[in-house]
């Protein structure tokens, strides 16, 4: 066997296709979340974690102005050294809903671009240290067609 044919030290590269799929099924919710989507009266919305040290948290987004942080005041506590201890905040001005960076170490990241500030639409995925969430916005808010 020549160096050519050595497949030992090959890498494999996985394509679009798949970081697509793997999004898809971390982005994929369960029943018991789909009811919990359902039911949030409109003004309101939901982060779920898909990824990080505590998969599956729901964080009700309910109030004008919600911190995200290590901070154990946060409205959204993430224990993790990756998180700064008042790292976002989620604005909802009426039923829109926006993300901004508190000057964070580790940056905060909207649908995976790292940014000062986002406006969150249904499916966002927001980054915050480890911790990888999706935005749910009530059903009553999201316009028709959509």
């Amino acid at each position: 066997m020549s160096d050519n044919d050595d497949t030992r030290f090959s890498t494999e590269h996985l394509g679009h296709d798949f970081a697509r799929r793997l999004a898809d099924l971390e982005a994929s919710t369960s029943a018991d979340e789909q009811a919990a989507i359902a039911a949030l009266p409109s003004g309101s919305a939901l982060l779920i974690v898909r990824r990080g040290p505590t998969v599956g948290a729901r964080f009700l987004l309910d109030i004008a102005l919600t911190v995200a942080g290590r901070h154990p005041d946060a409205e959204i506590f993430l224990d993790d050294v990756t998180v700064s201890r008042r790292h976002a905040e989620i604005v909802r001005d009426g039923v829109t809903f926006t993300i901004r960076d508190l000057d964070s170490l580790n940056g905060t990241y909207l649908d995976g671009e790292r940014t000062p500030q986002g406006v969150l639409s249904d499916g966002s995925e927001i980054q915050i240290g480890k911790y990888r969430m999706t935005f749910y916005p009530s059903r009553h808010d999201i316009p028709t067609g959509s």
